[in-house]
């Protein structure tokens, strides 16, 4: 029977239950969600104490089931003001799993300048004094930390900026190789854990029971068929295009196709894309001695992470994803690897999301506070983060507040939350994805760009405001489900296109439980999510005034098409009413 850690800040105890009945086949995003739904008041002060922060780690979490080491995070959010789940990789999830553990909830408010970190063993957990690691950088904690109870530990921790509570702090979690460079980065849940004086959480699963099965043989065949279509499939398997050149193979895929957000959202293609596309940083990672791909998350076999040495061949990021280069290079006019890979670090050190930051230094750019292309000025405003001056508070705090601060109306957010790197004007389907998401702006909640752009699981024009609300709908009821089990977002090119890639699924998780799960089952579960989230922004205040995209989109035509974002809202409006 998997088990629930809560632990109460206030009078600093950790008590373990056994999961009530009604959480019992909840994981992943759906044990957040409904946690946060059912325990959180939704008019709430995301920084208070009736706020939670829960984390957990997917049905499947520490099971031989290939890609099955994400995590989800979640709680209410300061960024947004509604629901959110922040998915990340690492080594933390499988840890947990092997140790029995459903998730962790973390309670109410510590005393006034208290702070703690949490110890995870089979023998239980323990709140522990953490004057020591207050103001280090993640780094910096990580290696104390790896000091004191060994390298292989898993370690989920903040940053200055979560110190801070900014509203676009992230969560750390340590990589395979022990580096604190898997982030879960949207939505401030690095605030809401630094609210609770939590620095960070270490997990040891030495001697750990690991995970028992109702029919360990089915299961078996369940995962080596699901192991099969990701090693088919051209995106997912070995030598594919994420293995060969990680996700930042996207560059030039997504710059051809006219939707590469440039310049804070004004064009759709950036001239300087070949220097920062997966194809250079491939040949820039050989040439340094880093390595082009390898598995930074726990049972991962697409392995599309990588590490990024400088240029005297010293290690300086890993993990360095298609996201981060966008948001901190074509967004702002960077079209320098290096600076870019000098950003990413920063914000790996400071605990702070790199879409969001991206998002708000380019509006600051467009503000004029820098030059577009200023790659030593963007450097030095993440720098104002870390230092916690007026101007770094404001940048630390997410796009929207920058375009406050600085009067701008062009300031690419929904539900304050900034969007990827995927213009919506040109991949309408990641749009209505944008607009509709109860997670805000969120690439990964209905990722459409796979069907509008690479044609998995058919295709739908880009271009074009037909079929994308269907597209989108259906890829976020899937995502949720996803979520849940704890896979790998990545996962869904193959099961879209080999239908035994997602028969294993549920057959998989009738395995291990003993349930009787079917794939309508499992589509069935992913709905429910999403009812849940969607019911919390509701009683949060949400409107359909927040499933819309910034009114620019509509108006402005995005060059090199010439085209806005012109699905009607009167079909945004339907995507919910499955």
């Amino acid at each position: 029977m998997r088990k629930l850690v809560r632990v109460d800040m206030s009078r600093g105890t950790v008590k373990y239950e056994e999961l009530p009945a009604d959480y019992e086949r909840l994981g992943g995003r759906a044990l957040t969600s409904t946690i946060v739904a059912r325990e959180v008041d939704p008019l709430c002060h995301p920084l208070g104490a009736a706020n939670k922060l829960v984390v957990a780690p997917g049905l499947l979490a520490g099971t031989t089931c290939p890609n099955s080491g994400r995590l989800s995070v979640g709680g209410k959010s300061p960024l947004t003001g509604g629901i959110k789940e922040s998915n990340v990789g690492g080594n933390a999830a499988v840890k947990l799993g092997r140790l029995g553990l459903a998730g962790i909830v973390v309670e109410n408010l510590p005393p006034s300048g208290k702070w703690y970190y949490l110890l995870v063993t089979k023998d239980g957990s323990q709140l522990l004094p953490a004057d020591d690691l207050v103001g280090l950088t993640n780094y910096q904690l990580c290696e104390k930390l790896q000091a004191k109870y060994g390298e292989r530990v898993g370690i989920i921790s903040i940053g200055p900026a979560g110190e801070m509570r900014l509203s676009a702090a992230s969560v750390a979690v340590t990589s395979t190789q022990g580096k604190p460079s898997r982030h879960a980065g949207r939505g401030g849940m690095g605030a809401v854990m630094g609210s609770k004086g939590l620095k960070a959480i270490v997990i040891d699963d030495t001697e750990a029971p690991g995970v028992s099965y109702k029919d360990q043989e089915a299961f078996k065949t369940a995962a080596s068929a699901f192991r099969d279509a990701l090693r088919q499939h051209p995106v997912t398997k070995p030598g594919g295009g994420l293995a060969v050149y990680g996700t930042n193979v996207l560059v030039n895929v997504i710059n051809e196709a006219g939707a590469f957000p440039t310049r804070n959202f004004t064009e759709g293609r950036f001239e300087g894309a070949h220097k920062i596309s997966g194809e250079t940083m491939h040949d820039i990672i050989k040439a340094r001695g880093g390595s082009t791909t390898h598995s930074a998350c726990s049972t991962c076999i697409i392995q599309c992470s990588n590490v990024y040495n400088d240029k005297d061949g010293n290690y300086l990021t890993s993990g360095f994803e298609y996201e981060t280069i966008w948001a901190n290079g074509a967004n702002c006019g960077i079209d320098d690897l290096d600076a870019i890979a000098q950003i990413d670090r920063l914000c790996d050190e400071y605990g702070l999301d790199t879409i969001e930051t991206g998002c708000a230094v380019a509006v600051a750019m467009y503000a004029g506070v820098k030059k577009f292309g200023d790659a030593q000025g963007a450097i030095e405003l993440i720098k104002e983060v870390g230092k916690g001056t007026p101007l770094g508070r404001i940048i630390g705090s997410g796009a929207a507040v920058v375009g406050q601060a600085y009067g701008v109306s062009h300031v690419p957010v929904v539900k304050r939350q900034g969007l990827p790197a995927y213009d919506p004007r040109a991949i309408k389907g990641i749009g209505v994805t944008y607009a509709t998401s109860p997670m805000g702006a969120d690439h990964t909640s209905g990722y459409a760009v796979a069907t509008n752009i690479m044609k998995v699981g058919g295709f739908v024009d880009p271009l074009k405001p037909e079929g994308q609300v269907d597209l989108s709908r259906n890829l976020q009821i899937a995502t949720a489900a996803i979520d849940s089990l704890g896979l790998c977002v990545f996962v869904a090119f193959a099961i879209m296109d080999i239908p035994s890639g997602m028969e294993a699924l549920p057959k998989m998780i009738s395995a291990q439980y003993g349930w009787k799960f079917e794939l309508e089952d499992l589509l069935n579960y992913g709905k429910e999510v999403l009812k849940a989230e969607r019911a919390f922004n509701l009683a949060a205040g949400f409107t359909t005034a927040d499933d819309r995209l910034p009114e620019f989109f509509r108006k402005e035509a995005l060059p090199p098409h010439n085209v806005v974002f012109d699905v009607p809202d009167k079909e945004l409006d339907q995507l919910f009413n499955f």
